[in-house]
Formats: structure tokens, sequence, C-alpha cells
């Protein structure tokens, strides 16, 4: 194993989403990550339906039951990390909450992710990523003018604001530890996150330069040099020349006429310009344009699948897909130059529970006792 992280271990509790998305990234690191799994189904194929089990060792323990939760403070008395993705007080039910684990290890980075946060009115609430981004102000400015906002996946508020946001946590807290020699909470929630991630349109909220309505903006497909346009053949490219020579360059490999294209920040014309730029777009290929604007430096791209993303040429000289259980996965991110990051095989469910407790002392007639008794598997 190699990364920034190796020689961090990390106890992670089974969980879905965010939490196991950090977790996935913590392991691209290099931290050796013990997941917690819940007892019960079909080992292999958990694992297979697993998104984001790359890298982990697993143990199955019974944390309901006072054995199983023992198991889980022993292995959190030897980590640096914790990281738990459940609504608030349910860890504290179990006796793993915050007070009783840091009472354990003074120097445990106790790492919880929720939707809402931990306290407030909403802490309590059942939801999802289009709900924590509704309230954080992120889902209504993204559509077309006249139509319904879109939900952008779940990647602004699961996966950007949520698991990415308390990867980043963990890591400022480790720094922090190194120099106090104390562990500490980090709170991450996905609406906090997904707010931070509107900071920009915040900020052009408040100096007068967004428009309340929706897709009528610079970024939101207001502006004709900053959206998607439909090819000959029905698939799609985007432009953002936002910067004045990016976009001269954009109307001269377009052909479109200067008295159709300029002055590039006219609002009052973008409608009517970004009508003549898609008749532009639609006299030609996807490859065409791909041809077209070769060099052009006028930020063109085609807009690609995901199927094709795995195989653009762009994409396999970077190596930006890894083989992982016989499947392409995105690789690791970001790129380190000294310590590389690595994307390693998924584990069954329960694959290393007798390992792990053998690590932490536990001898092999008392591992027969707790999985006989039904504390592990």
């Amino acid at each position: 194993m190699t990364g920034t992280l190796h020689g961090i271990r990390v106890v992670e509790m089974g969980a879905q989403g965010p939490a196991p998305f950090c977790a996935m990234m913590l392991a691209d690191f290099g931290a050796e990550v013990i997941r917690v799994e819940r007892l019960g189904g079909d080992p292999e194929r958990a694992r297979k339906l697993d998104s984001f089990g790359r890298g982990r060792r697993s143990v199955a323990i019974d944390v309901r039951q006072p054995a199983g939760r023992d198991l889980v403070a022993d292995l959190i008395a030897d980590a640096d990390v914790f990281v738990e993705g459940n609504r608030p007080g349910v860890m504290e039910r179990l006796g793993l909450g915050a007070q009783e684990c840091l009472a354990v290890n003074p120097g445990l980075i106790y790492s919880r992710m929720t939707g809402w946060g931990q306290h407030g009115p909403l802490s309590g609430v059942a939801g999802h990523d289009i709900n924590y981004i509704a309230m954080a102000g992120a889902l209504e400015p993204i559509g077309r003018s006249g139509d319904d906002p879109v939900p952008p996946l779940s990647l602004v508020g699961d996966f950007g604001g949520g698991g990415m946001l308390l990867a980043l946590g963990i890591c400022a807290a480790l720094v922090e530890r190194a120099t106090s020699g104390r562990g500490q909470v980090v709170d991450a929630s996905c609406v906090d996150g997904a707010s931070l991630l509107m900071t920009v349109v915040h900020h052009l909220r408040s100096t007068g330069r967004w428009s309340g309505e929706r897709g009528t903006n610079l970024f939101d497909s207001g502006a004709p040099f900053y959206e998607v346009y439909r090819t000959r053949d029905d698939l799609h490219v985007c432009v953002g020349a936002i910067e004045p020579k990016f976009y001269e360059r954009l109307v001269a490999t377009l052909g479109i006429a200067p008295e159709d294209a300029f002055p590039q920040y006219d609002r009052a014309r973008w409608a009517e310009r970004k009508t003549v730029f898609a008749a532009a777009f639609a006299e030609r290929t996807r490859d065409e344009w791909c041809t077209a604007f070769e060099g052009a430096e006028a930020c063109f791209a085609p807009v690609l699948s995901p199927a094709e993303a795995v195989t653009h040429p762009a994409h396999r000289a970077r190596d930006a897909f890894v083989d992982v259980d016989g499947f392409p996965e995105p690789a690791p991110a970001p790129r380190f130059g000294r310590t590389p990051s690595a994307a390693r095989r998924r584990p069954s469910l329960g694959e290393h529970t007798a390992a792990m407790l053998a690590g932490i002392g536990r001898s092999p007639a008392e591992i027969e006792t707790l999985r006989t008794s039904g504390v592990i598997a």
C-alpha cells in the first residue's frame, strides 16, 4: 500500500451514499479502511452491488449485541478515524457515540455524515440528495428558462457537498491533530456542503449579477456561449467561451457573421443569438465539430455519455479510468507525484472478520464462539 494516508487506520460503519464515498476516497489515498458491515445476505452479491466499496477490509458484526458493540469499540481504540453516516442519535443509542468513542481514544477523528446536520428542526427527518439541495437553494436555479428545476443526478448534495467535503474535513482534522495530539468531531451535512458549493451564485446575486429567473444567467444556460447544442447526428456539444478571446474563436469557427454575435455581453440579444448558434451547430455532426474545433482554443467539448467517457482517447492517455473487479471505474483523484493513490478490489462481506479480530487480540476459540452465537459472520 502507498498513498498520502498510508499508516492511517479508519473504521467505517456500513451505510449508503456519501459516507461510503468519503471512506472510498480515504482508501484510495492509502488509508486502511475497516468497514463494519451488517450480518446477513449474500456476501458476493453485496460486494458486486457496492458502488463505493473498493479498497476496504470488511468485518461483519452485529453491533446491536453488547458483544458486537465491544468489538467495534476495540477496533476504534486502535483507529485514527471513525466514519458513520447514520441519523443523529443512532450511534449514541448503540453506545458508540462521539463522547464514548473519544473517551476510549482521545486522538480519534470522529466523523459524522448526515443530510440535515446533527441538530436543528430537520435533523431527524428522512431525506435524499434532491431534498438537501432543494433546501440549500441549489436545485431551484438549475434548469432552462420557463422550465422546471432539473435534478443534477445526486452529485451536488451527496457526493460533492457531502462525502467529498467530509473527506476534506477528516484530512484537515488529521493535520491539526499532528500539532495538538487531540482528536475531535467532524460534523458534515449534505445541506451545508451544497450551500457551500453555491458560494459563487450567492456572491453574483448579492452584487446584482445574477437574476432571479432560472436559465437567464451566465452559467445556467442563459448565455449562448455557455450552452449545450444539438448536432446534425442528434448528439451534443458544449461551449463555455466566457472570455472575449475564446468567444471570438468560437464565432469564427462556427462561421457566424459578426452582427449576429457581437457585442458578446448584450444580454438583450442572447436568446436570438442562441438560435443562430443552434442553427450553426446543427449543420454538422458531433465528430465533424470536434475536428473543426481541434486547436481552436474556443472552450469547446463533445458531450460524452458515461460509456464514451471511459474509452475516450484523452482519458485513456491519462489513465483516468482503472480496472476494479473487472470493470472500469474512475481513477482516484487528485493525483500525487510522490505518493500515488490506488483503487483496490472490493472485499466480500465479512471477508476479513477473523483476521481483524485476531489483530485486536481475540483468540481462535473466542472468534468461533462469537461466530456460533451470531455476533459475527
